[in-house]
Protein backbone atom coordinates (compact mmCIF):
# COMPACT_ATOMS: atom_id res chain seq x y z
CA UNK A 1 0.00 0.00 0.00
CA UNK A 2 1.35 3.16 -0.88
CA UNK A 3 0.35 6.05 0.41
CA UNK A 4 -0.81 10.27 -1.26
CA UNK A 5 -0.67 13.34 -0.47
CA UNK A 6 -4.57 14.44 -0.21
CA UNK A 7 -4.75 17.55 -2.29
CA UNK A 8 -3.47 20.69 -1.19
CA UNK A 9 -2.87 19.34 2.15
CA UNK A 10 0.21 17.50 3.64
CA UNK A 11 -1.89 14.95 5.11
CA UNK A 12 -0.80 11.21 3.90
CA UNK A 13 -3.72 8.79 2.90
CA UNK A 14 -3.99 5.02 2.06
CA UNK A 15 -4.27 4.86 -2.35
CA UNK A 16 -7.42 2.99 -1.15
CA UNK A 17 -9.89 4.15 1.32
CA UNK A 18 -12.12 1.61 3.15
CA UNK A 19 -15.94 2.80 3.04
CA UNK A 20 -17.59 1.93 5.20
CA UNK A 21 -21.22 1.94 4.07
CA UNK A 22 -21.89 -1.42 5.02
CA UNK A 23 -20.67 -1.49 8.29
CA UNK A 24 -24.00 -2.68 10.03
CA UNK A 25 -27.17 -4.10 9.44
CA UNK A 26 -29.67 -1.43 9.47
CA UNK A 27 -29.90 -1.72 5.35
CA UNK A 28 -30.37 -5.14 5.25
CA UNK A 29 -28.87 -7.39 2.54
CA UNK A 30 -26.69 -4.57 1.75
CA UNK A 31 -24.32 -4.19 5.39
CA UNK A 32 -22.17 -6.62 7.92
CA UNK A 33 -22.68 -7.72 11.14
CA UNK A 34 -20.09 -6.15 13.52
CA UNK A 35 -18.32 -9.33 13.55
CA UNK A 36 -17.72 -9.54 9.38
CA UNK A 37 -17.25 -5.71 9.84
CA UNK A 38 -14.25 -5.99 11.95
CA UNK A 39 -13.36 -8.99 9.98
CA UNK A 40 -13.37 -6.65 7.09
CA UNK A 41 -11.50 -3.46 8.98
CA UNK A 42 -8.40 -5.59 10.12
CA UNK A 43 -7.79 -7.25 6.89
CA UNK A 44 -7.47 -3.51 5.33
CA UNK A 45 -5.31 -2.42 7.93
CA UNK A 46 -3.04 -5.49 7.93
CA UNK A 47 -2.65 -4.11 4.01
CA UNK A 48 -1.67 -0.41 5.59
CA UNK A 49 -4.76 1.27 4.72
CA UNK A 50 -5.64 3.96 7.26
CA UNK A 51 -8.08 6.32 5.57
CA UNK A 52 -11.71 5.42 6.08
CA UNK A 53 -15.12 6.82 5.10
CA UNK A 54 -18.43 6.52 6.74
CA UNK A 55 -21.20 9.11 7.33
CA UNK A 56 -23.96 10.11 9.62
CA UNK A 57 -26.53 8.62 7.58
CA UNK A 58 -24.77 5.49 6.60
CA UNK A 59 -26.57 2.61 8.13
CA UNK A 60 -28.59 5.19 10.19
CA UNK A 61 -25.51 5.40 12.19
CA UNK A 62 -24.83 1.96 13.28
CA UNK A 63 -21.38 2.49 10.85
CA UNK A 64 -20.04 4.88 12.56
CA UNK A 65 -20.64 3.60 15.82
CA UNK A 66 -19.03 -0.02 14.36
CA UNK A 67 -16.00 2.14 12.96
CA UNK A 68 -15.63 4.20 16.54
CA UNK A 69 -15.24 0.46 18.19
CA UNK A 70 -12.74 -0.59 15.85
CA UNK A 71 -10.33 2.33 15.68
CA UNK A 72 -10.05 2.91 19.38
CA UNK A 73 -6.96 1.01 20.17
CA UNK A 74 -5.03 3.08 17.44
CA UNK A 75 -7.36 6.20 17.10
CA UNK A 76 -4.71 8.91 16.26
CA UNK A 77 -3.29 6.14 13.66
CA UNK A 78 -6.24 6.43 11.50
CA UNK A 79 -7.65 8.73 9.20
CA UNK A 80 -10.95 8.84 9.88
CA UNK A 81 -13.78 10.89 7.33
CA UNK A 82 -17.36 11.29 7.85
CA UNK A 83 -20.17 13.55 6.12
CA UNK A 84 -22.62 16.01 7.45
CA UNK A 85 -25.71 17.56 5.10
CA UNK A 86 -28.52 14.76 5.35
CA UNK A 87 -30.85 13.70 7.89
CA UNK A 88 -30.35 11.25 10.74
CA UNK A 89 -31.42 8.15 10.58
CA UNK A 90 -33.80 6.81 13.03
CA UNK A 91 -35.89 10.02 12.34
CA UNK A 92 -39.04 11.13 10.69
CA UNK A 93 -37.44 13.73 8.48
CA UNK A 94 -39.67 16.61 9.30
CA UNK A 95 -37.31 18.68 11.17
CA UNK A 96 -36.31 21.13 7.97
CA UNK A 97 -33.33 22.30 9.94
CA UNK A 98 -32.26 18.91 11.01
CA UNK A 99 -30.62 18.32 7.33
CA UNK A 100 -28.93 20.66 4.88
CA UNK A 101 -25.77 22.63 4.88
CA UNK A 102 -25.89 25.41 6.79
CA UNK A 103 -24.31 26.12 10.24
CA UNK A 104 -27.24 24.94 12.51
CA UNK A 105 -27.43 21.41 11.12
CA UNK A 106 -23.63 21.49 10.73
CA UNK A 107 -23.06 21.75 14.48
CA UNK A 108 -25.61 19.51 15.44
CA UNK A 109 -24.32 16.99 12.93
CA UNK A 110 -21.21 16.87 13.99
CA UNK A 111 -21.89 16.46 17.80
CA UNK A 112 -23.77 13.52 17.03
CA UNK A 113 -20.90 12.11 14.57
CA UNK A 114 -18.38 12.50 17.72
CA UNK A 115 -20.38 10.77 19.86
CA UNK A 116 -21.20 7.83 17.71
CA UNK A 117 -17.75 7.67 16.91
CA UNK A 118 -16.39 7.99 20.30
CA UNK A 119 -13.41 10.28 19.69
CA UNK A 120 -13.22 14.38 20.00
CA UNK A 121 -11.86 14.90 16.83
CA UNK A 122 -12.55 14.13 13.07
CA UNK A 123 -9.71 14.10 10.73
CA UNK A 124 -11.90 15.32 7.40
CA UNK A 125 -15.44 16.12 7.15
CA UNK A 126 -17.29 16.40 4.17
CA UNK A 127 -20.05 18.08 3.19
CA UNK A 128 -22.16 15.56 2.03
CA UNK A 129 -24.22 16.73 -1.03
CA UNK A 130 -25.31 20.52 -2.90
CA UNK A 131 -28.35 21.69 -1.15
CA UNK A 132 -28.55 24.82 -3.46
CA UNK A 133 -29.82 26.14 -0.24
CA UNK A 134 -26.63 27.60 2.03
CA UNK A 135 -25.10 30.72 0.82
CA UNK A 136 -20.85 29.61 0.55
CA UNK A 137 -19.28 31.99 3.07
CA UNK A 138 -21.70 30.66 5.41
CA UNK A 139 -21.00 27.19 4.98
CA UNK A 140 -16.77 27.83 4.82
CA UNK A 141 -16.64 29.92 7.75
CA UNK A 142 -19.06 27.91 9.72
CA UNK A 143 -16.74 24.90 9.07
CA UNK A 144 -13.52 27.09 9.76
CA UNK A 145 -14.50 27.52 12.92
CA UNK A 146 -15.07 23.67 13.53
CA UNK A 147 -11.27 23.59 12.46
CA UNK A 148 -10.13 26.31 14.94
CA UNK A 149 -11.99 24.57 17.42
CA UNK A 150 -10.30 21.35 16.96
CA UNK A 151 -13.26 19.30 16.20
CA UNK A 152 -12.13 19.05 12.97
CA UNK A 153 -8.45 19.15 10.73
CA UNK A 154 -9.41 19.46 7.14
CA UNK A 155 -12.61 19.86 5.36
CA UNK A 156 -13.80 18.30 1.93
CA UNK A 157 -17.08 18.73 -0.66
CA UNK A 158 -19.04 15.24 -1.93
CA UNK A 159 -21.21 15.53 -4.66
CA UNK A 160 -20.75 19.80 -5.36
CA UNK A 161 -19.86 20.95 -8.81
CA UNK A 162 -16.19 22.51 -9.68
CA UNK A 163 -17.24 25.85 -10.28
CA UNK A 164 -18.99 25.75 -6.55
CA UNK A 165 -15.47 24.35 -5.31
CA UNK A 166 -13.48 26.75 -6.96
CA UNK A 167 -15.24 30.27 -5.91
CA UNK A 168 -15.80 28.32 -2.42
CA UNK A 169 -11.91 27.62 -1.99
CA UNK A 170 -10.51 31.46 -3.79
CA UNK A 171 -13.23 32.57 -0.79
CA UNK A 172 -11.64 30.73 1.49
CA UNK A 173 -8.53 31.68 0.62
CA UNK A 174 -8.83 35.34 0.43
CA UNK A 175 -10.72 35.40 3.98
CA UNK A 176 -7.79 33.23 5.46
CA UNK A 177 -10.49 30.41 5.92
CA UNK A 178 -9.93 26.75 5.59
CA UNK A 179 -10.18 25.82 1.90
CA UNK A 180 -11.35 22.38 0.79
CA UNK A 181 -8.50 19.75 -0.05
CA UNK A 182 -10.31 17.17 -1.66
CA UNK A 183 -13.78 16.49 -3.20
CA UNK A 184 -15.61 12.91 -3.23
CA UNK A 185 -17.49 12.39 -6.16
CA UNK A 186 -19.05 9.39 -8.09
CA UNK A 187 -16.40 7.86 -10.72
CA UNK A 188 -15.87 4.56 -12.43
CA UNK A 189 -15.01 3.29 -15.79
CA UNK A 190 -18.45 2.73 -16.22
CA UNK A 191 -19.03 6.75 -14.78
CA UNK A 192 -17.10 9.23 -16.50
CA UNK A 193 -18.99 12.11 -17.29
CA UNK A 194 -16.80 13.87 -14.50
CA UNK A 195 -13.43 14.12 -16.14
CA UNK A 196 -14.26 16.72 -18.92
CA UNK A 197 -14.47 19.33 -15.41
CA UNK A 198 -13.37 17.83 -12.42
CA UNK A 199 -9.89 16.45 -14.10
CA UNK A 200 -8.29 19.99 -15.05
CA UNK A 201 -9.72 21.61 -12.14
CA UNK A 202 -8.52 18.75 -9.61
CA UNK A 203 -5.16 19.59 -11.54
CA UNK A 204 -5.31 23.10 -11.47
CA UNK A 205 -6.59 23.49 -8.18
CA UNK A 206 -5.01 20.63 -6.30
CA UNK A 207 -8.20 18.81 -5.00
CA UNK A 208 -7.98 15.10 -4.34
CA UNK A 209 -10.71 13.34 -6.50
CA UNK A 210 -12.57 10.65 -3.94
CA UNK A 211 -13.93 7.90 -5.67
CA UNK A 212 -17.38 7.30 -4.62
CA UNK A 213 -18.58 3.69 -5.94
CA UNK A 214 -15.66 2.85 -7.81
CA UNK A 215 -16.98 -0.56 -8.77
CA UNK A 216 -20.49 1.28 -9.74
CA UNK A 217 -22.29 -0.88 -7.37
CA UNK A 218 -20.70 -3.86 -8.53
CA UNK A 219 -20.92 -3.47 -12.78
CA UNK A 220 -17.74 -3.00 -12.73
CA UNK A 221 -16.55 -6.02 -11.19
CA UNK A 222 -17.56 -7.21 -14.43
CA UNK A 223 -20.13 -10.34 -12.53
CA UNK A 224 -23.36 -9.10 -14.51
CA UNK A 225 -21.49 -9.54 -17.94
CA UNK A 226 -20.33 -13.37 -16.73
CA UNK A 227 -23.86 -14.69 -15.31
CA UNK A 228 -24.10 -17.60 -12.71
CA UNK A 229 -24.77 -14.70 -10.23
CA UNK A 230 -25.13 -16.70 -6.79
CA UNK A 231 -28.71 -16.27 -5.83
CA UNK A 232 -27.77 -16.63 -2.17
CA UNK A 233 -26.22 -12.98 -2.31
CA UNK A 234 -27.90 -9.77 -2.55
CA UNK A 235 -27.68 -8.03 -6.15
CA UNK A 236 -28.37 -4.88 -6.33
CA UNK A 237 -28.87 -3.94 -10.08
CA UNK A 238 -30.59 -7.27 -11.20
CA UNK A 239 -34.28 -5.12 -11.57
CA UNK A 240 -32.31 -2.01 -13.45
CA UNK A 241 -31.01 -5.14 -15.79
CA UNK A 242 -34.58 -7.07 -16.20
CA UNK A 243 -36.31 -5.09 -19.34
CA UNK A 244 -39.72 -6.37 -18.14
CA UNK A 245 -39.17 -4.36 -14.95
CA UNK A 246 -39.21 -1.10 -16.68
CA UNK A 247 -36.61 0.51 -14.56
CA UNK A 248 -35.71 4.19 -14.81
CA UNK A 249 -31.92 3.22 -14.97
CA UNK A 250 -32.22 0.25 -17.38
CA UNK A 251 -30.93 2.32 -20.72
CA UNK A 252 -27.54 3.26 -18.70
CA UNK A 253 -27.46 -0.02 -17.41
CA UNK A 254 -27.08 -1.82 -20.52
CA UNK A 255 -24.74 0.62 -22.16
CA UNK A 256 -22.65 -0.35 -18.68
CA UNK A 257 -22.80 -4.01 -19.58
CA UNK A 258 -21.38 -2.96 -23.30
CA UNK A 259 -18.80 -1.50 -21.52
CA UNK A 260 -18.04 -4.06 -19.23
CA UNK A 261 -18.13 -6.79 -21.75
CA UNK A 262 -14.99 -4.61 -23.37
CA UNK A 263 -13.49 -4.76 -20.05
CA UNK A 264 -13.86 -8.22 -19.33
CA UNK A 265 -11.53 -9.20 -21.95
CA UNK A 266 -9.11 -6.91 -21.01
CA UNK A 267 -8.35 -8.08 -17.45
CA UNK A 268 -9.03 -11.45 -19.04
CA UNK A 269 -6.16 -10.71 -20.84
CA UNK A 270 -3.64 -9.17 -17.92
CA UNK A 271 -4.86 -12.26 -15.84
CA UNK A 272 -6.68 -10.14 -12.85
CA UNK A 273 -10.08 -9.83 -11.80
CA UNK A 274 -12.17 -7.12 -13.14
CA UNK A 275 -12.80 -5.78 -9.84
CA UNK A 276 -9.18 -5.42 -9.27
CA UNK A 277 -8.19 -4.06 -13.02
CA UNK A 278 -11.18 -1.33 -12.79
CA UNK A 279 -9.96 0.05 -9.11
CA UNK A 280 -6.10 0.24 -10.72
CA UNK A 281 -7.80 2.24 -13.46
CA UNK A 282 -8.84 4.94 -11.19
CA UNK A 283 -5.73 4.97 -9.15
CA UNK A 284 -3.27 5.80 -12.39
CA UNK A 285 -4.91 9.03 -13.28
CA UNK A 286 -3.26 11.65 -13.91
CA UNK A 287 -4.57 13.49 -10.87
CA UNK A 288 -4.78 12.10 -7.59
CA UNK A 289 -7.71 10.00 -7.26
CA UNK A 290 -8.44 7.37 -4.41
CA UNK A 291 -11.31 4.59 -4.98
CA UNK A 292 -13.86 4.53 -1.96
CA UNK A 293 -14.15 0.39 -1.96
CA UNK A 294 -17.11 -1.24 0.19
CA UNK A 295 -17.56 -4.69 0.67
CA UNK A 296 -19.85 -6.94 2.59
CA UNK A 297 -17.65 -9.98 3.17
CA UNK A 298 -13.97 -10.67 4.51
CA UNK A 299 -13.12 -12.39 0.92
CA UNK A 300 -14.58 -9.17 -1.49
CA UNK A 301 -12.40 -6.93 0.90
CA UNK A 302 -9.11 -9.18 0.24
CA UNK A 303 -10.13 -9.79 -3.52
CA UNK A 304 -10.48 -5.66 -4.03
CA UNK A 305 -7.00 -5.30 -2.14
CA UNK A 306 -4.79 -7.35 -4.67
CA UNK A 307 -5.48 -3.93 -6.74
CA UNK A 308 -2.39 -2.24 -5.09
CA UNK A 309 -0.19 -5.42 -5.92
CA UNK A 310 0.37 -4.33 -9.71
CA UNK A 311 0.31 -1.80 -11.98
CA UNK A 312 -1.84 -1.32 -15.36
CA UNK A 313 1.09 -0.23 -18.47
CA UNK A 314 0.37 2.51 -20.68
CA UNK A 315 -1.01 0.10 -23.31
CA UNK A 316 -3.56 -1.36 -20.95
CA UNK A 317 -4.65 1.94 -19.08
CA UNK A 318 -5.55 2.97 -23.34
CA UNK A 319 -7.52 -0.04 -23.86
CA UNK A 320 -9.37 0.52 -20.93
CA UNK A 321 -9.73 4.53 -21.65
CA UNK A 322 -11.06 3.54 -25.47
CA UNK A 323 -13.33 0.59 -24.50
CA UNK A 324 -14.93 2.78 -21.34
CA UNK A 325 -15.38 5.99 -23.48
CA UNK A 326 -19.10 5.83 -23.90
CA UNK A 327 -19.21 6.30 -19.91
CA UNK A 328 -18.02 9.88 -20.78
CA UNK A 329 -21.95 10.49 -21.56
CA UNK A 330 -24.77 11.73 -19.08
CA UNK A 331 -26.56 9.18 -17.26
CA UNK A 332 -28.81 11.94 -17.57
CA UNK A 333 -28.83 14.18 -20.29
CA UNK A 334 -32.07 16.02 -19.66
CA UNK A 335 -29.99 17.65 -16.56
CA UNK A 336 -26.17 17.50 -17.61
CA UNK A 337 -23.17 15.22 -16.41
CA UNK A 338 -21.88 14.81 -13.13
CA UNK A 339 -22.58 16.07 -10.44
CA UNK A 340 -26.17 17.02 -11.77
CA UNK A 341 -28.03 13.50 -11.80
CA UNK A 342 -27.03 13.05 -8.46
CA UNK A 343 -27.88 16.35 -7.42
CA UNK A 344 -31.44 15.72 -9.09
CA UNK A 345 -32.31 11.94 -8.81
CA UNK A 346 -29.94 9.80 -7.96
CA UNK A 347 -27.37 6.88 -9.68
CA UNK A 348 -27.79 3.59 -11.25
CA UNK A 349 -24.86 3.03 -8.93
CA UNK A 350 -27.47 3.44 -5.98
CA UNK A 351 -30.51 2.20 -7.25
CA UNK A 352 -32.60 2.28 -3.92
CA UNK A 353 -31.84 5.68 -2.96
CA UNK A 354 -33.60 8.71 -4.07
CA UNK A 355 -31.04 11.94 -3.35
CA UNK A 356 -33.47 14.33 -2.43
CA UNK A 357 -35.31 12.52 0.05
CA UNK A 358 -32.40 11.40 2.27
CA UNK A 359 -31.27 15.65 1.94
CA UNK A 360 -34.52 16.82 2.68
CA UNK A 361 -36.69 13.82 4.30
CA UNK A 362 -40.21 15.10 4.25
CA UNK A 363 -39.32 18.86 4.22
CA UNK A 364 -37.91 19.69 0.74
CA UNK A 365 -41.63 21.25 -0.66
CA UNK A 366 -42.30 23.28 2.69
CA UNK A 367 -38.65 25.08 2.05
CA UNK A 368 -39.07 28.51 0.09
CA UNK A 369 -35.78 28.89 -1.53
CA UNK A 370 -35.97 32.78 -2.72
CA UNK A 371 -32.06 32.58 -3.87
CA UNK A 372 -32.67 29.65 -6.62
CA UNK A 373 -33.73 31.18 -9.62
CA UNK A 374 -33.06 27.37 -11.71
CA UNK A 375 -35.38 24.87 -9.70
CA UNK A 376 -35.07 20.76 -10.12
CA UNK A 377 -36.15 19.53 -13.51
CA UNK A 378 -37.87 16.77 -12.00
CA UNK A 379 -39.65 15.47 -8.45
CA UNK A 380 -40.59 12.44 -6.94
CA UNK A 381 -43.46 11.73 -4.14
CA UNK A 382 -41.99 11.96 -1.13
CA UNK A 383 -41.40 8.45 0.79
CA UNK A 384 -41.89 8.03 4.61
CA UNK A 385 -38.67 5.90 4.71
CA UNK A 386 -35.05 5.36 3.37
CA UNK A 387 -33.67 3.41 1.38
CA UNK A 388 -36.83 3.86 -1.28
CA UNK A 389 -37.66 2.14 -4.36
CA UNK A 390 -37.10 3.84 -7.80
CA UNK A 391 -39.75 4.38 -9.73
CA UNK A 392 -39.30 7.03 -12.93
CA UNK A 393 -39.18 10.35 -12.13
CA UNK A 394 -41.77 12.73 -13.36
CA UNK A 395 -40.76 15.78 -15.94
CA UNK A 396 -41.55 18.79 -13.33
CA UNK A 397 -44.50 21.07 -15.19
Amino acid sequence: MKYKLLGRSGLRVSELCLGCATFGVNWGPIGSDKRESGRIFDAFVEAGGNFFDTSNRYQEGQSEQFLGTFIQPERDRYVVATKYSLHDGMTDGRDPNGCGNHRKNLVRSVEGSLRRLGTDYLDLLWVHIYDYTTPIDEMMRALDDLVRQGKVHYVGASNFPAWWMAKANTLADFHGWTPFVATQLEYSIVERSCEPEFLPFAHEMDIALVAWSPLAGGMATGKYNRGDLDPSQPQRLTDEIDAQKRHYWHAMTARNLRIMEQVNQIADEIGRPTAQVSLRWLMQQKVVTLPIFSARTLEQAQENLGCVDFELTAEQMQALTDASSPAIGSIMPQVGPYPYPMLEYGSPALPEFYSRYLLFGQVEQQIVNHRRVFPYQYHRQPQATAPVDDPVPQLVG
